[in-house]
């Protein structure tokens, strides 16, 4: 790694003399963080996501462009809308502006989906980047369209910042009431559109959502601090926290889902109730991280399991200290360690302490329907990032897309700056896809160090652990550098930096992937055939002749030997006298 800084710093001074369904969302806003940056974090769990950093290059429209819709989750196509005169480049789900968006899928009531709506959650996310300066911009971008042109999807979660705040949007369709236009003869849908809210996390605290809405009441519009989408321009103005489209509780009244006082009337509790498995499966996530910060969530355990839903946790918290972005990709490994949720610690683990469970998610024995926990770390993420904004250095040098693909807990965040041209190579669209093996694709790579360490977990991840610190500590001192010598280039000129930028952010992530390889072919040879081969340092020892000495043979843990007895008897009962091998 110091020898590809050392490249990139001398090309840097050549420059300047030349001139998803399910999900985990983290919100931190500037007081929340180490460094005063806005961080949004997002990991695509989905077991047909293939893992690949999308760059999507923004500026002037032609007339008459349109943009294409294409469900995200089925590749159906939904229709075209106009371009406007002007987008802007998006990398992964951060753009040029520094604005970042991530989501989580809660579903809510099945008959709320609009089969004639034409713009999905996935295109609407990356319709937001491509149109917004802003959170605020984004957010009213988002809701206008879907106020247009109908909303396909399921309930979503959005998490929505930039380099100054950050907020959570929550929405879901209306169905689908078919009616006939008397004047043109054509059908339409009564209900096209959303209902929806977005709140502002205020500054010093943190939220977080997975595949359950988390929106419960909130304050009516008021002209100041909160407004309907009859006033939505005034969105703009720095006092407004919370928006809401004008119909969220008319809607559910039309429905028979509300019939108490307007005051009282909470999102998540009428279009997504709170049952066990929304608040084992998804509100455990966000509490795991939230108790990992802030000691005094562990009130809220009993909540996290399914045994009091009614003790909901609030929408937002104060962290005990702030938090740093590798504090972000800590949490997104997170197995529900220190917890009696931990399944690397019953029988399911196997003798080697796999925090995993293959899917289904549930099971029945005898009759009697049983569950796996649901984890932040999980083996069917496609990607997570965490998108680190920060407002006092230009766009292009102030958003940095930490991303990695497949598992988190096995993965390698990569800095990727707001500026670069292009993705690395070995994480750029159509490098390989879910059904292509490609070997110089980073998702095929990371899933090869993943699955191989499955087999023998709680022995190579230790190996894993170890490079996954080397690297992202290398990055994490690298930056200051990269930033100033950027901010240099900048000053002089701005697309040189863009330049220096892209050479980093390329070189850095493929050189990870090499490194990763490098990782995998160390664990095969390490591990084969059930040895441990005697290693120092990353290096394999030989005897004084040169030849391998005797792996170690670590077993079987002592409770699974017992499993084993208890389940066979005396069927593998050694004779007495028998000779060993």
């Amino acid at each position: 790694m110091k020898k590809l800084f050392s490249i990139l710093m001398a090309g840097a001074l050549a420059i300047t003399v030349q001139t998803g369904f399910a999900c985990t969302n983290y919100i931190i806003t500037k007081g929340a963080s180490a460094d005063g940056s806005v961080m949004i974090s997002y990991a695509a769990d989905s077991h047909i996501r293939y893992g690949e950093l999308y760059y999507r290059p923004g500026g002037p429209q032609p007339a008459g462009a349109t943009y294409k819709i294409y469900d995200r989750g089925t590749l159906k196509y939904l229709g075209e809308i106009p371009q406007p005169a002007l987008t802007y480049t998006v990398i992964g789900f951060m753009n040029e502006h520094q604005v970042a968006i991530g989501e989580t899928t809660y579903g809510g009531k099945a008959e709320l989906e609009d089969t004639t709506g034409m713009i999905d959650y996935g295109s609407l996310m990356f319709l937001g980047l491509h149109r917004a300066k802003t959170a605020r911009e984004a957010i009213k971008v988002m809701a206008e369209l879907v106020d247009k042109y109908g909303y396909y999807s399921s309930g979503e979660s959005f998490s929505v910042g930039d380099a100054n705040e950050a907020w959570i949007f929550e929405i879901i369709g209306k169905g689908t009431e078919m009616a006939i236009d008397k004047k043109t003869g054509k059908s339409y849908n009564k209900n096209k559109g959303a209902v929806w809210v977005a709140i502002r996390i205020p500054d010093g605290y943190i939220s977080s959502h997975a595949n359950q809405a988390r929106i419960t009441t909130f304050p009516l519009a008021n002209g100041k601090t909160s407004i309907s989408s009859k006033t939505m321009d005034k969105i703009f103005l720095p006092s407004v926290e919370v928006v809401y489209s004008q119909d969220v509780i008319t809607f559910a009244r039309s429905k028979g889902y509300f019939t108490g006082k307007d005051e009282e009337f909470s999102f998540s509790d009428t279009y997504a109730p709170m049952t066990f498995d929304a608040a084992r499966f998804s509100e455990a996530r966000v509490w795991s991280f939230f108790k990992a910060v802030n000691k005094d969530m562990w009130s809220y355990i009993d909540y996290a399991k399914g045994e009091n839903l009614k003790h909901r946790m609030p929408l937002y918290i104060k962290p005990d200290h702030k938090l740093t972005p590798q504090d972000l990709m800590a949490a997104k490994r997170d197995h529900l360690e220190g917890t009696d949720m931990d399944m690397s610690k019953d029988p399911g683990a196997g003798p080697y302490g796999l925090p995993y469970r293959w899917r289904p998610l549930t099971y029945k024995v005898n009759g009697k329907e049983y569950f796996n926990e649901r984890t932040t770390a999980t083996q069917q993420t496609g990607f997570s990032f965490i998108a680190q904004l920060r407002s006092w250095l230009p766009n292009p040098i102030g958003g940095i897309f930490w991303f990695g693909v497949d598992d988190a807990a096995t993965t390698v965040y990569v800095p990727i700056y707001a500026g670069v041209r292009k993705a690395p190579e070995s994480f750029a669209e159509g490098n390989g896809d879910m059904l292509t093996y490609s070997e110089t694709s980073a998702f095929w790579t990371f899933n090869k160090v993943a699955n191989f360490t499955y087999l023998r977990y709680n022995l190579m991840i230790e190996d894993v652990v170890k490079v996954q610190k080397e690297l992202e500590s290398s990055y994490v001192e690298m930056i200051p550098t990269v930033d100033q010598t950027a901010q240099k280039i900048y000053a002089e000129n701005p697309e040189r930096a863009r330049d220096f930028l892209t050479t980093f952010s390329s070189a850095t992530a493929n050189s990870a992937v090499k490194r990763w390889e490098q990782l995998f072919q160390f664990l095969l040879v390490k591990y084969i055939d059930g040895n441990v081969k005697k290693e120092k340092d990353g290096k394999f020892l030989r005897n004084e002749h040169g030849f391998v000495p005797s792996p170690s043979q670590p077993g079987y843990p002592e409770w699974w030997l017992k499993e084993v007895v208890d389940k066979t008897g005396n069927k593998f009962e050694m004779p007495t006298g028998g000779a060993s091998h």
